[in-house]
């Protein structure tokens, strides 16, 4: 049986290439790759600690973390599309739909 700390470490990792690369990359289709990657990480932590304890309370929560990504998903895409058809970029510092 693998030990938890691999997956936990293997999840830090996965968050902490999520974290950097939605902070170094500046066009809105890699930061919003970048945010999955985070979830996914959040994913991973939560199985390991539901597979630890015999529990499928995690299991249940990753389902939900699953179902929420994907209309995330939806509507991050959507939101994406309409900046580019607007400024023609989807880069964030040519973006300046939000500002008041």
């Amino acid at each position: 049986m693998i030990p938890i700390y691999y997956f936990l470490i293997l999840s830090a990792v996965l968050f902490v290439m999520g974290t950097v690369g939605f902070l170094i990359k500046k066009d809105l289709i890699t930061q919003f790759m970048c945010v999955e990657v985070m979830l996914n990480a959040a994913n991973v932590a939560f199985i390991a600690f539901a597979r630890s304890a015999s529990s499928l309370n995690g299991q249940i929560i990753v389902f939900f973390i699953i179902t929420v990504a994907a209309a995330e998903a939806a509507v991050g895409l959507a939101i994406i599309l309409l900046v580019y058809r607007q400024k023609k970029s989807i880069k964030t510092e040519d973006s300046s739909l939000m500002k008041g």
